[in-house]
């Protein structure tokens, strides 16, 4: 997936399996966003910069252990490559021992214009990787994946949507939980009540102080039982 004409936003992505990130990226918010061009997602297949015959991207690690380790050079060309086209306001590395991705990190990255990130596999890149060519690394949580697709996948989402115009009414990512450092309220929709479970009446008064105010006050109850951490 490549294209070229102007984006308010570019990523680039690095990987060693890029085509198993092409489905994430072609449905939803995600997927109206590129084909309105509000953004521009580029795959980068690493093995395409490998100097061997045999493609090969990856090696035992010195000193012995299990595993196989990314190797630096495939990645370094790449990186070389694309910092040669264009700044990049961040090149992300995800690995479980980074920074966590919160909401505020989200907002942050939102207003991004050039993003590179690479997608990790096996035991890890090479650690010189880390200390000169990435700028920030971020984790998801505290777990570990088989590959950094899967976690680039979710850093896209959570800033994707948080650009103008990718989603309807922008307001709806205003009021998502974390944005204000509370969870958000129970919400409820049609029809009113439903094997005899019934919505809270306040939310049908027509009265928007009143429901405003439940709203406010549910969102810090689930806060307090749920991640009091966050008050």
């Amino acid at each position: 997936m490549c294209r070229t004409s102007y984006r308010s936003m570019r990523i680039d992505i690095l990987s060693l399996f890029p085509e198993s990130l092409e489905s994430p990226f072609e449905c939803s918010i995600v997927g109206r966003a590129i084909e309105s061009k509000i953004v521009d997602i580029n795959f980068h297949n690493l093995r395409d910069y490998s100097s061997s015959n045999y493609k090969q991207t990856d090696d035992y690690p010195y000193g012995g252990g299990p595993g196989m380790v990314m190797m630096i050079e495939p990645i370094f060309k790449c990186v070389e490559v694309l910092k040669a086209q264009r700044d990049y306001d961040e090149i992300i590395y995800f690995t479980p021992d980074g920074n966590l991705l919160n909401q505020p990190s989200a907002n942050r990255y939102s207003g991004s214009k050039n993003l590179m990130l690479l997608c990790g596999h096996y035991k890890g890149v090479d650690q010189r990787v880390r200390d000169h060519l990435i700028t920030k690394e971020i984790s998801i949580g505290d777990y570990v994946l088989s590959g950094g697709e899967l976690a680039a996948a979710v850093f896209c989402d959570s800033i994707i949507r948080l650009i103008p115009n990718a989603l309807g009414d922008l307001s709806s990512a205003l009021t998502d939980s974390f944005q204000d450092d509370l969870l958000e309220p129970p919400i409820y929709t049609r029809p009113k009540s439903f094997n005899g479970w019934d919505i809270p009446n306040v939310l049908l008064s027509g009265d928007h102080n009143k429901i405003d105010s439940w709203r406010d006050k549910m969102s810090e109850l689930k806060t307090k039982e749920r991640r009091s951490k966050l008050i």
